[in-house]
Formats: structure tokens, sequence, C-alpha cells
């Protein structure tokens, strides 16, 4: 059987010459959205995520790669999903977090991949400010740069499923 480490390598995985949305150049793009559209690789990455909820009331998925990811996990466990936008609307309700958050909730965080973790702070400081407890997030792939320890300093364990260094080191094994 192939192993969500090959399936992601295969079909994630691009060489070229890439900007990162932390600005930073790169010649390795990772784009697990593409990934999402296979049934086979998001089935596996919820079950992988799934298993990392920990004591979460909800899964919470950052706009746009982390909503395919907490959809999934959120089926498969039968918590509640959150949504968390980039920012506020400015139609309908105005809302920055959508979904059944209540003050105290226990909330775990998904994201495709993060590189710095701006964005998955961004959305932790977001579900905090409605009250939300957040203490552990699961990404499907880090790169190294360090979004891990920016997450950790405000409290934060992240865990991915894979870094970008374990999808690399496929080429030496």
């Amino acid at each position: 059987m192939v192993t969500l480490k090959e399936l992601i390598r295969e079909r994630c995985l691009r060489r070229g010459s890439f900007e990162l949305s932390s600005g930073e150049a790169s010649d390795v793009y990772v784009d697990v959205k593409e990934g999402y559209t296979d049934p086979r690789v998001l089935s596996r990455i919820a079950s992988e995520v799934s298993r990392r909820v920990g004591d979460a009331e909800a899964v919470a998925g950052t706009a746009l790669g982390g909503v395919p990811v907490a959809t999934a996990a959120s089926l498969k466990t039968g918590l509640p999903l959150l949504i968390v936008r980039k920012g506020r609307k400015d139609h309908g309700t105005s809302e920055r977090v959508e979904g059944p958050l209540r003050d105290g909730m226990r909330v775990v965080v998904a994201e495709d991949v993060t590189t710095t973790g701006g964005s998955l702070l961004s959305a932790v400081r977001a579900l905090r400010e409605e009250g939300a407890i957040v203490e552990r997030a699961v990404v499907v792939v880090d790169r190294d740069g360090g979004a891990v320890e920016a997450l950790a300093d405000e409290g934060v364990r992240l865990t991915p499923l894979f870094t970008l260094g374990d999808l690399l080191d496929m080429d030496n094994g």
C-alpha cells in the first residue's frame, strides 16, 4: 500500500521557482490543496489529523488551506467544525470565526502548510479573542521555517504530519 507520505510527495510537491506566503523564495512548493482533490489523500490526511485532536471539542480550519483538513477531520471525529477567515467580512454577520464556537471551548486548529506560522498564529489569536482555548494545532506539512517555535511561544503545540525535510529525504532513501 502506498503511504500517505508517498501520496503527498507525489501529488503535492512541486519544484521550480516560487514565492511563499511568508514572502520567502523557494525552489520547492508544497501544494497540499492539490492533494485534497484526490479522495485517497484527503481521507488519509483526515485519519491522521483525527488521531491528533486530543481533548478538543471542535476542529478549526484556517481559510483556505486548513478548511478541507478541518472539515474532513470533523466528519471523521464527529466534532463541530469552525472556519477562521483571514479577516472580518464587511458584509453579512462580519464574523471572523464561523461555526458553533462557545466561550471556553477547547479547539484544535488545522492547516495545510506552515513556514513561519504567521497565518496559523493569526487564526489562533482570532479564536482566542472569541473565547476559545487553543493549545494545539496540526499541520499537514511544516516547511521547517520556525512555525513550531513561533506557536510554542504562544502556548500552542504544533504537530506536523510531515516536515518538508521528511518529504525531501525520500530523494536520498
